[in-house]
């Protein structure tokens, strides 16, 4: 069954807070942040979980900061999601996210997954982008707004 998005899955999908436009990162931005995550987490897996949860070393530029989730679907790296599921996460439109993320991660390849999701402070939707790989036995992923 799909579920609405609870207010603490918000912090997967918009950013908390007030940014001007400038102050989002760019598609370029979120998929070298991925491709640098995905280095890091080659080179010391726990090391990386911790320094993506924290932000540390390049992990969090203005509302861009990559996450990453096991293959039992609980994130083990991301600011404030730790330990929770991603499964029945769900955009504006009832679209599965969670699940499209696991169908089109694949190790060496990034794969892009669209969304509705309103910028924060905003009540509509806009298009939003998930940039989204599989490295050793995680889904990671950063996403931005298009």
């Amino acid at each position: 069954m799909r579920t609405a998005l609870t207010g603490v899955a918000i912090a997967l999908l918009g950013s908390a807070g007030h940014a001007p436009a400038g102050e989002f990162g760019s598609a370029d931005e979120a998929k070298a942040m991925l491709e640098n995550a995905v280095v890091a987490i080659k080179t010391d897996k726990a090391g990386a979980l911790r320094q993506i949860s924290s932000g540390e070393a390049g992990f969090r530029d203005r509302d861009l900061y990559p996450f990453c989730v096991g293959p039992d679907g609980i994130f083990s790296a991301h600011p404030a999601l730790v330990g929770q599921s991603l499964k029945d996460l769900t955009d504006k439109t009832g679209k599965s996210l969670g699940q499209e993320m696991y169908e089109v991660a694949r190790e060496g390849t990034i794969s892009r997954v669209d969304y509705q999701w309103p910028r924060p402070g905003m009540a509509t939707p806009v298009a939003k982008a998930i940039y989204v790989t599989r490295v050793d036995d995680q889904v990671c992923a950063v996403r931005y707004y298009r």
